[in-house]
Order: C-alpha cells, then structure tokens, then sequence
C-alpha cells in the first residue's frame, strides 16, 4: 500500500482554513442540491412545466455532475488541484448566480448543466484536498469533518430550502451561492501559494473521455427509464461502453482512470465497490419515506421532512467522529461494521405498515444514520491512504462517480419497481397498498445489496502494517 506525506508549508501552515474553505464548499452545494427539490413546486408555478420537465431541474445538475466527475479528478492530477478547484468555483458560482435570474425552465436546466461542471471541479477535488494537506494519523479525522459539512448541508436543505422559498423566492437558493462562492475563490488565491500537488507532465486522454462520458450518460439515463425498451437498449449501450473503455484504457499511454489503481490495489478496488454499494443501497431512503409518511401515514411536508432529519443529523454529528476513529481503527472494522448497520435499519423498513410507529421509523433512521457515518469516513480515507499522492485527483473522483452512480441506481431499481407493482400512473389513494408494497420490495432489495456490501468491505485487507 502506498502512503502519503505531509506537505511541506506553507499548506501545512494553512490547513485549517483550507479544511474550512473546502467543508463550507461542500455544505452549500449539498444544500442547494436538496434545498431544490423542496423548490421544485414553486418553480413550475413560475415557468408552468409539465412533470418531466421539471425533474430535469436537479436531474441535469447531477447527471452532469457524474459524467466529469472522474473527468476533472484526471484533469487535476495533470494541471493540479488547486487551478481546477478555483476555476470549478467560478463556474459553480457564475452558473448559480444565472441560474437565480432565469426567464424559462430551458434556462434554469442549462445553467444547472453549468453548475454540474462546476461542481465536478469542486467536489470531486474537496477529498484530494483534504488527503493531501493532512498526514495520515489526521486524514480520517478531517475528511470526517469534510463529510460531516454534505450531511450538514443535506439535512438543513429541506428545512432551510423552505423558508428561503416561502419567504423569499426559490431564486435565493440559488442566489445565496454568491458569498461563499466569492470568499473561496479570495481565499484560495490569496492565501494559497503555489499548487497543493505537483502536477504531471502527462497528456490528456481525449478518445476514453468521449467513450467514457457517452457510456456512463447512457448507463445512467437508461437505468432511470427502466423498464422500459428505450432503458433497456440505453443501459445495455452503457454497459458495452465501459468495456469499451476500460479496454482502451489499458491500452492507453495517458489513462483517464490508470487500471493498475484497481488491478494492483485490493483496497481501493473493493472501497470503490463498496461505496458504489452503500450509496446504491441508501439513495432512495428520503425518497421512498417521503412519499410514505405523507400517503400513508397522513403526515403533512414540515412533520415529514422533521421525521427524516433523524438520519442526516446523526451521519454529520457522528461523521467527524468516525473519521478520527478511522486514524486508530482498522477502516475496513469500521466500514463493515457501519455497513451491517445500514442493513439493519433497510431490513427494519420492509415491515412497515399502515399504522408503523413513529419511534419505529425514527429508530431506523436513527440507525440508517449511525451506520453511514461509521462507513462513510472510513471508507474514503482507506481508498484515498492506499494510492499515491499524485493520484488523489482521479481517486476522490472515482469515489465522487460511484456515489453519484449509487444515487441513480437507487432511484432507478425505485422506479423499476413501482413500474412493475403499479405501473406508469400518478399514485392517488387508491394506489397507496400497491404503493406501500413497492416500497417494502425496494427496501427489500436494498438490504439484499448490503449484505455484498459487508463482504466488499470486510475483504479490502488491511489499511495499515
């Protein structure tokens, strides 16, 4: 396994603020993310668009964010992190400030395009940072910080997304990107000298980018659109993609993604196979509970989104937690452990009923949450501490792209689902049996998937000697 080394100042003086800078990045884009699919009502109230439309609105954000996440990971590596990062963030904010004064619903999804590439220059690095500006008996602890800042931002999303909508406009969520956007960008041009790792002389993969951005597109819409033909042949097109491409790869003498990274290297391989898990697993939780505490329980949107904070509350207060364990325990101890955990809370949701307790379900989610900080933290810091250095770029982007995959895999085995048990109908009261069962099923398959997932994990070996 290889290691890193602590940089030399002046990052060593400085990374604190860059732990700062990175965690807050990474809250406001968690927070825009979910603050807008609370939005999304208002918005077509505006621009008058039909459903499918306006699923585009988050939908093109994430898609795009997927397709350069891996992309920009092998860019950074090349013309280094820190000139990526920046300019990620001023395309982030450039593309969320145009977003906010949108005219049309054509223009709110291609400024969520541009926000898309934004952000794969952003969050696709905020790891590498963080792994390159700690030693390695303090990567896990700050990357637990770093983590805790999403969840932080995933929960406050719904809560904070609704008042700045009722109150405001649903242009202020995305508006509000400008501050924190404007102090990053000073910040790291004023404050961080000279680049965070040294970049390589290395050229740029331009057929395998192609091949790989057309096949994970594919993969990834078919999947959603599943089941039927036009998923199917889609996700098919996909999956002959990357065999494509992970042929050209290992043919290629500038890889985007260099297979050695997970032919040489058990840990990195099987934490990539485990976070893609985890993150397929668990996706769809918010979804799937959403639309059950209201239809069935009877719940209103404020005591809905009240209930389903149990789980992003405990991953960010336990998060930081977790990833100081990680600096002492065995990652894959952890990991495994937190993995067993998510399956006993999926395992509990197949037994929902028409009367489930509240307390039930908040237990659950209580132990959903405790389950995703013990995995999460430790999982990225045993796939980051076994590459080197100059690899952290594309390696915090393979880990972007399989959670941003897991999510879509998430929603797209819900869809299949609900397709097969009830069909391509809108649920009114009378679909709401047929819409509890469709939803036991889902999290029926989603415990199944982390029983691999605990093997995955177990099997990496050892992080440390």
């Amino acid at each position: 396994m290889q290691t890193s080394t602590r940089i030399e100042s002046p990052q060593e003086n400085n990374k604190t603020l860059i732990l700062v800078i990175v965690s807050i990045i990474a809250f406001f884009s968690s927070f825009q993310f979910s603050a807008v699919n609370i939005a999304l009502p208002f918005i077509n109230r505006d621009f008058n668009a039909d459903a499918i439309t306006l699923t585009w609105v988050s939908t093109a954000q994430s898609l795009t964010l997927g397709v350069f996440l891996l992309l920009f990971g092998r860019i950074s590596d090349i013309l280094g992190i820190k000139k990526v990062f920046t300019a990620g963030l001023i395309i982030l904010t450039i593309g969320a400030v145009a977003a906010g004064f949108s005219t049309s619903i054509g223009m709110l999804i291609g400024f969520g395009i541009i926000m898309g590439i934004g952000g794969a220059m952003t969050i696709g690095n905020t790891t590498a940072i963080v792994a390159a500006i700690y030693p390695d008996n303090e990567r896990g602890k700050a990357l637990g910080i770093n983590i805790a800042a999403v969840y932080v931002g995933l929960s406050a999303g719904p809560v904070l997304g609704g008042f700045l909508t009722a109150y405001l406009s649903w242009r202020s969520i995305y508006l509000c990107a400008l501050i924190p956007g404007i102090l990053g960008i000073i910040s790291f041009l004023w404050k961080i000298k000279g680049e965070l790792i040294g970049a390589k002389k290395e050229k740029f993969d331009y057929p395998g980018s192609i091949i790989y951005g057309l096949a994970l597109i594919s993969l990834m819409y078919g999947f959603s659109i599943l089941p039927g033909l036009a998923g199917g042949i889609l996700t098919l097109i996909g999956i002959i993609g990357f065999i494509i491409f992970f042929k050209w790869e290992s043919r290629s003498t500038s890889p985007i993604i260099d297979i050695n990274i997970f032919r040489n290297n058990r840990i990195f391989l099987f934490s990539t196979i485990s976070n893609l898990i985890g993150y397929s697993a668990a996706s769809a939780i918010t979804f799937l509970l959403s639309l059950y505490l209201q239809y069935i329980q009877g719940f209103n949107p404020e005591i809905a989104g009240l209930i389903l904070i149990a789980q992003p509350i405990m991953q960010a207060v336990l998060s930081p937690v977790t990833g100081r364990l990680s600096d002492k325990i065995e990652a894959r101890i952890l990991a495994s452990a937190g993995m067993a955990l998510i399956f006993t809370g999926l395992f509990m949701f197949i037994f929902l009923s028409n009367d489930t307790s509240v307390f039930f379900i908040i237990a659950a989610l209580i132990i959903l949450g405790i389950g995703f900080a013990l995995f999460s933290s430790p999982n990225t810091s045993a796939a980051l501490g076994s590459v080197s250095r100059q690899s952290y770029g594309v390696a915090s982007g393979v880990l972007s792209t399989t959670r941003s995959i897991g999510q879509t895999l998430s929603m797209g085995i819900t869809m299949i689902v609900i397709a097969i048990v009830i069909g391509r109908v809108v649920i009114t009261q009378q679909y709401y049996p047929e819409f509890l069962t469709s939803a036991k099923i889902a999290f029926g398959v989603f415990s199944a998937l982390c029983l691999v997932g605990i093997f995955t994990s177990m099997v990496r070996g050892k992080t440390r000697k």
